[in-house]
């Protein structure tokens, strides 16, 4: 496997998270979203092609992670390893965590560090890190964990709780309601993408 290396030579110390719960609905309630197998793949292939160490899938209810077990076992050791190579070695990064705490958690063990938690979203932050010195903090060798949201945004209290938030993707227009795959795709590019 290819890694991507910051300017030491060092793998680079970022990690994605893709969060289900919890999340808001339309009417800014805190529910927890329905895991999408082309959030799964898209993403994991996507993180897999930016040099994303892991991609975290955040959910606490059984029969979600039971789904996500299902489709990772036929990728990664049923038919679909000899079928595709590729999403089998992209899937590969992929984990599940039941909730924020074990997310931390499993993060900073890793790193042996607490990363740096970022958020996205689509409002007008008050307070936001800009691609430039996020960028410039990766190829310093910062631990980093991006955390993008599901339905319709994250949960207030988790975004509370973060070290600062991207600044929203916006395109010339008023409509601004990107996939998050797409959100995730040109974030990444931004942060990582070669320059």
């Amino acid at each position: 496997m290819v890694s991507i290396k910051n300017v030491a030579g060092r793998k680079l110390r970022v990690d994605l998270a893709l969060i289900h719960y919890p999340v808001c609905n339309r009417n800014r309630e805190i529910i927890g979203s329905a895991v999408t197998n082309l959030d799964l793949h898209d993403i994991a292939r996507l993180g897999r092609t930016f040099g994303i160490d892991r991609y975290y899938l955040v959910t606490p209810f059984a029969d979600q992670q039971r789904l996500v077990r299902e489709i990772l076992d036929h990728w990664q050791t049923g038919y679909g390893s000899c079928y595709n190579v590729h999403r089998k070695e992209a899937l590969s990064i992929v984990r599940l965590c039941d909730d924020m705490a074990a997310l931390y958690e499993e993060v900073t063990a890793k790193w042996r560090q607490r990363p740096t938690i970022l958020a996205t979203s689509a409002a007008d932050p008050e307070s936001v890190l800009g691609y430039d010195e996020v960028r410039a903090r990766i190829f310093d060798g910062e631990p980093i964990l991006l955390l993008f949201g599901t339905g319709w945004g994250m949960a207030p209290e988790l975004l509370a709780e973060v070290d600062g938030l991207l600044p929203p993707l916006k395109g010339p227009g008023d409509y601004n309601h990107l996939s998050v795959r797409s959100a995730a795709a040109i974030i990444l590019d931004r942060l990582l993408g070669e320059r």
